[in-house]
């Protein structure tokens, strides 16, 4: 396992090294707006399967991915009229949004066809999902467990299962302890799934 301190002047060379990690089918742990998250490549049902042991996650439980714009959204997901104006007003963001999925994605991602798509608002993240495409946004901790701030204490909590993990990016403690907020749609209508940082009242539910 490598960890890279991440800095401003080595930014380009920690998403290349993330990149290289991802597309061999590794597993990287990196720094969102909310907490740290778990990466593998989104389209690899290799990946994704070594990601599960790692987490522990039952196969049933769906895992959201990380896109680094609007418009990429509509390459993996349909954007109904309602979720895109949530989608203007808060991403990027603390705000996950679960919509149909496309058959672009392996159906290992999914729940009844439903997807959560996320654009975090962190430079990093946001970098490499552009540099390398979709990869999961699920937290980084075994599953039932709580997500620690700072990649030191992420590291010690996986040091049964750490020679899954290939790469640390750490980017220092993470401000917000919570996750991001989850939100479902249907027919339009919006449903709080998950309440993270931001409140119902936040999105004027």
């Amino acid at each position: 396992m490598e960890i890279i301190k991440l800095t401003e002047g080595n930014m380009r060379d920690a998403i290349r090294k993330a990149s290289e990690v991802l597309g061999r089918g590794g597993i990287v742990v990196y720094p969102t707006d909310t907490i740290y998250g778990l990466a593998v490549d989104a389209k690899s049902t290799s990946a994704l399967a070594r990601l599960r042991e790692l987490k522990g996650r039952e196969k049933k439980k769906p895992i959201s991915i990380v896109v680094p714009h609007m418009a990429a959204i509509e390459g993996y997901a349909d954007l109904h009229p309602s979720a895109k104006y949530y989608a203007k007003r808060f991403l990027p963001g603390a705000l996950t949004l679960v919509l149909p999925g496309k058959d672009t994605l392996p159906e290992e991602l999914m729940l009844g066809g439903n997807v959560g798509i996320r654009i975090p608002d962190e430079p990093f993240a946001l970098s490499l999902a552009q540099s390398f495409g979709p990869f999961t946004a699920t937290s980084a901790n075994p599953a039932g467990l709580p997500t620690f701030a700072e990649p030191r204490d992420i590291v010690q909590q996986f040091s049964p299962s750490l020679h899954l993990i290939d790469l640390v990016i750490d980017a220092g403690p993470r401000p917000a302890g919570m996750g991001s907020t989850v939100v479902m749609f249907r027919d339009g209508v919006p449903y709080v799934l998950r309440e993270g940082i931001l409140s119902k009242h936040d999105l004027g539910l």
